[in-house]
C-alpha cells in the first residue's frame, strides 16, 4: 500500500513517477523498500495518466454515495410517520 500512496504523492507534488524517486519516498517514510514491489508499480503505471484515472475514480465513488443519502433520507421519514400514525389512534 505504502508504494501506491508513494506514487499518489510523487503525483501530487508534480514529481515524476519513476523508481528513484518511488525508492525515496519509501525510504523517507521509513519502510524497506522492496525492489520488485518497486518495478511492478513503475511498469504497471507506464503510460497511464494517474490525474485522468482519478477523477475517473472520483465520479465512480460520488454516484454511490450520492444514492445512500437518497437512502438515509427515505428511512428518516419513516419513523416520524410510524409515531404521528400512532398518536392519530390514540386520539382517533
Amino acid at each position: 500500500m505504502e508504494y501506491i500512496y508513494g506514487a499518489l504523492l510523487l503525483h501530487k507534488l508534480g514529481q515524476p513517477v519513476n523508481e528513484s524517486s518511488l525508492k525515496k519516498v519509501i525510504e523517507a517514510a521509513g519502510a524497506q523498500v522492496d525492489e520488485a514491489k518497486v518495478k511492478t508499480l513503475i511498469a504497471a503505471l507506464n503510460g497511464v495518466d494517474i490525474g485522468a484515472e482519478l477523477e475517473n475514480a472520483s465520479v465512480a465513488v460520488a454516484a454511490p454515495v450520492a444514492e445512500a443519502k437518497k437512502e438515509e433520507k427515505k428511512e428518516e421519514k419513516k419513523p416520524a410517520e410510524d409515531a404521528a400514525a400512532g398518536l392519530a389512534s390514540l386520539f382517533g
